[in-house]
């Protein structure tokens, strides 16, 4: 059986995740935990589950801080609202995101993905989960932007470009400039590596929005949609540049 715990502050929430796993007859729920105080508590006093369903915004803060501070040896597949977190839950062991309200098929996925990592149904250590994480790497698709008190979702295919400045990251679209919670290391981590790259330490550029690349006397790069500033391409990353352009 696969031993299997629920985070999640929401208690209709939790009741529908667990009516779903419920379907799945190699899964045993042995604990639900609704806060990150209670969360620290049971890591540290019990055998670590194999598999971990964990909401992301609970009402004492993230469950991020859970495994934080008690390093978990078991999996995790987040479900959340908010897709803003993604960077930071593929680096903490998960190994799928599953946004709510989750649907079967999605939530079938996610298991069918736990089981490819260990056929067995076995534990394995911590160290042992991250390097088989990194094997797969995490796609962003979307990113969530704060305009005023209101939130919008942005497809990554329709940013042209983001960029640094004032130790901000911006995301530039055809009609807008939205502020991002992100750093472009970050970005960079994550972003579809065919679609995006890293001109210099200010701007990562999508490949469908190039307008024009100028080659004298050095690289500059002209997009569809894009803020003032130029864009140049760094000495040291020309050659990249020219092998992604061609990848």
């Amino acid at each position: 059986m696969i031993k299997t715990v629920i985070i999640e502050d929401e208690k209709p929430a939790s009741r529908k995740l667990e009516r779903m796993l419920s379907n799945f007859p190699d899964i045993e729920l042995i604990a639900k935990i609704e806060s990150v105080e209670e969360g620290i508590a049971w890591f540290s006093e019990n055998e670590h589950p194999q598999l971990i369903f964990s909401d992301i915004v609970l009402g004492d803060g993230l469950s991020f801080d859970i495994f934080e501070k008690v390093p978990t040896k078991g999996f995790i597949i987040y479900t959340t609202a908010f897709d803003q977190y993604t960077l930071k839950a593929f680096k903490l062991n998960s190994i799928d995101y599953l946004l709510k309200p989750i649907l079967e098929e999605d939530l079938s996925g996610a298991v069918e993905k736990f089981k490819s990592f260990i056929p067995s149904g076995d534990t394995i250590g911590s160290q042992d989960i991250k390097q088989l994480i990194r094997k797969e790497k995490s796609i962003l698709s979307r990113v969530l932007v704060k305009i005023g008190y209101n939130l919008k979702i942005v497809q990554t295919h329709e940013i042209s470009c983001f960029f640094s400045e004032n130790k901000i990251v911006y995301l530039q679209t055809e009609d807008r400039i939205y502020p991002s919670d992100f750093t472009l290391d970050e970005l960079v981590e994550t972003l579809d590596e065919k679609k995006f790259f890293r001109v210099n330490r200010q701007f990562i550029i999508n490949s469908d929005y190039i307008k024009n690349i100028h080659t004298s006397p050095y690289y500059k790069v002209e997009l569809n949609f894009q803020p003032e500033e130029e864009i140049t391409v760094s000495r040291d990353r020309v050659k990249d540049f020219k092998d992604w352009l061609v990848s």
